[in-house]
């Protein structure tokens, strides 16, 4: 594998180098990287990620701050559809289950990692070879007064019901735009979160993520 590029210093550089991947194939932009393309994503979920991360020069990983921390901005690779509707909901950050007193939308995490966003595109469609895969034209997007209000509700309202002990009770129907589900390799793996009486359980860790329907409005606004 080359050296791995250097963040960009602004966000011009960093428009600059993700409109240039507009077009490529992932393999060709693999190859240039002498970077191996998976046969298939099941084992390999995170490669296509972590292939524009190396491109981009995105260096933050999974730290609970944006991709390129000194533009605060944060990278989303997005699998779309030939009509160019995404196709899966789309990982935020881990959700706090613990110690979560006094903690405020503003001081969230998903709050610092959605004030501006570098979506991505790239062909999703299983029946396309992962290396024939297109890298579409990014986006560099930062919500409206709206969408920020309507994530921050959504937020507020799930943070209150783990606060209440109620997790166990939270589906992927919460939620207009945000939406919490179980974020584990498998089932067995847990975590502590707050019960009902105020009790210490074991639960799988839970994340953050946003709707289809909304980030579908996203691309579709802007493309």
């Amino acid at each position: 594998m080359k050296t791995i590029p250097l963040p960009p210093q602004s966000t011009a550089e960093l428009m600059e180098r993700a409109d240039s991947m507009a077009g490529l194939s992932l393999g060709l932009l693999a190859h240039s990287h002498n970077i191996v393309v998976p046969k298939n994503l099941k084992r390999n979920k995170g490669w296509v990620g972590q292939l524009i991360e190396h491109e981009l020069g995105a260096i933050a990983g999974s730290k609970p701050e944006p991709d390129f921390i000194n533009l605060g901005i944060e990278l989303k690779t997005i699998p779309i559809n030939h009509h160019g509707k995404p196709m899966e909901t789309t990982y935020v950050t881990t959700a706090p289950l613990l110690n979560i007193q006094g903690l405020t939308w503003e001081k969230s995490v998903v709050c610092h990692k959605l004030q501006q966003v570098l979506w991505v595109p790239v062909q999703g469609e299983r029946h396309t070879p992962i290396a024939e895969r297109q890298i579409g034209t990014p986006i560099l997007w930062q919500p409206s007064t709206e969408e920020t209000q309507q994530i921050k509700q959504d937020w507020e309202e799930i943070m209150e019901l783990i606060a209440l002990g109620q997790v166990e009770k939270i589906t992927a129907r919460h939620g207009e735009v945000l939406q919490l589900r179980p974020k584990a390799a498998n089932s067995k793996i847990l975590t502590e979160s707050i019960g009902e009486n105020g009790q210490l359980i074991l639960t799988n860790p839970r994340g953050f993520y946003l709707k289809i329907a909304f980030t579908h409005q996203i691309l579709s606004q802007l493309i």
